[in-house]
């Protein structure tokens, strides 16, 4: 709510914030635009979720250039509730990177393992699969655009 979100504004607004660091705020959708018009510039703001096509019939779905329109720059793809709760494959993670990538967005990219693969050791193979679907989809000249979170 934006209650919230006004308590993070305010938080960054005041600062200090290093000048050599970047700060991207993440807010659900409905608040992007509310939050770039109350965040100074120097804070980037990011979408919380994207889909891999510019247009189409993806009731629901937000788009890359929605995203740009409203003046945020940058979007959070693969988190874990979006792999976990709506069953979001590797594969479609790296195809929502490569999309959001030649639309002009950065991308924070989620990678990370559930509680039941880290305890039976297999933190490695899963991050690297995760990993290694999204490094597929990003172009060397990119990469100045990527976080991997």
């Amino acid at each position: 709510n934006k209650k919230e979100i006004d308590g993070i504004i305010d938080f960054l607004s005041k600062g200090p914030l290093d000048a050599n660091t970047e700060v991207v705020c993440g807010v659900p959708a409905p608040y992007l635009e509310y939050a770039r018009q109350k965040l100074p510039e120097t804070v980037g703001i990011a979408a919380q979720n994207c889909y891999k096509v510019a247009k189409g019939a993806f009731t629901g779905e937000i788009s890359p250039a929605m995203i740009k329109d409203v003046g945020a720059g940058w979007v959070i793809l693969g988190h874990s509730e979006r792999r976990n709760v709506f069953g979001e494959s590797d594969a479609l993670i790296g195809e929502k990177v490569a999309h959001a990538l030649s639309e002009g967005l950065g991308v924070i990219a989620c990678i990370g393992e559930k509680l039941e693969e880290r305890e039976s050791g297999k933190t490695e193979e899963v991050v690297f699969q995760q990993l290694k679907a999204i490094v597929d989809h990003i172009p060397q000249d990119k990469w100045d655009k990527v976080v991997i979170a």
